[in-house]
């Protein structure tokens, strides 16, 4: 039995049950080893609700949406449009409209850099303005903020890292100025584990009349996601971090910006009117879904929303911060482990980057996985958190509902493996 120190309470932990949703856990690899999936930062696993809701809908349903007036597309756009009403509340959104399905988070945050270099005043970015990042960025939240800084013009910027892995504030009014046109920063980082002091951010962002973007990919599978006490203009995630199927990203807009921003993509449904002159476009939320949109993925989602839903949002919170305290109670244990990031569970999430010594992260990748140990090795799309902290790459070990301490146990336990192999 584990011993399970401070919060670590078996009233914190979802228990077996959890488990058995979900099918893939059951696999052994590697000549017989059980699998211990510690990956899932990059992406979940799924229960076998979503699985089944997939299967239904390819089975009983699959039609296109918005078009036909037969049963199966009436059907199809009803299980669509649930799926929407789904996240509204997941998120607390103020209205459905204000919820718009992409492919994934990336493509939700390069679709407001893209609304906001093609947008009218007062929204419009150009060489007089400025965009303000993090280095804690995902690439999905750095690149498309380059690209639009190149074609405009505008000033990039961003805040820097504390040694400690947080976001060093201390120059605020310097990076957040009167010029400032969009802030776009992540909720919870995907490499350190951070979470990042959004109400302080969002109150400077106000203060000079600058939009708001948060990149929420790592805090939605884990933590209770209000939109509107965030108050922020902008909120991106993905669904296949939270028990979802790939392919469907989520992009939530306050109503009265999306009425005003331009479309990004053109083509079918996101019109009202169509000439060989010109076009009127459809109301938000289609104005910004050209094309069939993920249909199926969508109803994935929702039946991935009525999952978690279902155990509750508070109690994974927990679940996953005792694991966290626990995980980087024991890592702290193993010799010449360095973590990447906050070394305590305070204000972090459940995801933790380390080095070992000197041996590449790859090859401690590599020999966990022969002990059937899933982890994420590289630089997890974070590249320019490396470049701070002088390391080529980390290995990540990553949590979530149905983790467990002994799943902790067997990282350490291989680990010292690990060490063994290349001492």
């Amino acid at each position: 039995m584990t011993q399970l120190p401070g919060l670590l309470t078996e009233s914190n932990l979802l228990g077996e049950a959890i488990r058995k949703d979900f099918p893939i856990l059951d696999r052994q690899v590697h000549d017989g080893r059980k699998l211990v999936y510690l990956d899932n930062a990059a992406t979940s696993q799924k229960p076998r609700q979503v699985l089944d809701a997939l299967n239904e809908y390819y089975e009983r349903y699959n039609a296109n949406v918005h078009r036909g007036v037969h049963v199966l597309a009436e059907e199809a756009t009803a299980l669509y449009e649930g799926a929407r009403d789904k996240v509204a509340a997941f998120i607390n959104a103020p209205s459905r409209d204000e919820v718009i399905f992409t492919k994934n988070a990336s493509e939700s945050l390069n679709l407001v850099a893209n609304m906001l270099g093609w947008a009218d005043e007062p929204y419009r970015v150009d060489h007089e303005t400025e965009i303000v990042i993090t280095e804690m960025e995902h690439h999905s939240n750095i690149v498309p903020w380059q690209l639009l800084s190149q074609r405009t013009g505008a000033k990039l910027k961003w805040f820097g890292l504390t040694d400690d892995g947080r976001l060093d504030l201390s120059n605020m009014d310097e990076i957040i100025t009167e010029k400032t046109k969009i802030v776009s920063f992540v909720l919870v980082s995907n490499i350190l584990g951070t979470v990042n002091p959004v109400e302080a951010i969002v109150r400077r962002a106000q203060e000079v009349g600058a939009l708001v973007l948060i990149d929420a990919s790592q805090a939605a599978p884990h933590m209770p996601l209000d939109v509107q006490a965030l108050q922020a203009d902008f909120v991106a995630f993905t669904g296949h971090k939270m028990c979802g199927p790939t392919g469907i990203g989520v992009l939530w807009g306050r109503q009265e910006l999306l009425e005003d921003l331009p479309p990004f993509l053109g083509g079918g449904e996101m019109i009202e009117t169509v000439s060989m002159h010109s076009s009127t476009y459809a109301p938000a939320p289609h104005k910004f879904e050209a094309g069939t949109p993920p249909i199926a993925q969508a109803v994935g989602l929702g039946a991935a929303i009525d999952y978690l839903s279902s155990i509750g949002m508070d109690k994974i919170l927990a679940h996953e911060h005792a694991l966290t305290e626990y995980a980087v109670k024991r890592l702290a244990d193993v010799p010449d482990l360095r973590i990447i990031g906050p070394t305590t569970a305070e204000d972090r999430g459940a995801a933790i980057s380390f080095t070992l010594g000197d041996i590449h992260p790859h090859d401690v990748g590599q020999v966990l996985d022969e002990q059937g140990i899933a982890v994420r090795v590289g630089h997890h799309c974070a590249r320019p958190v490396c470049l701070r902290y002088g390391i080529p790459a980390t290995t990540r070990a990553s949590f979530y509902l149905y983790s467990t301490p002994a799943e902790i146990d067997a990282l350490v336990d291989g680990l010292e493996h690990v060490r063994n192999f290349f001492g």
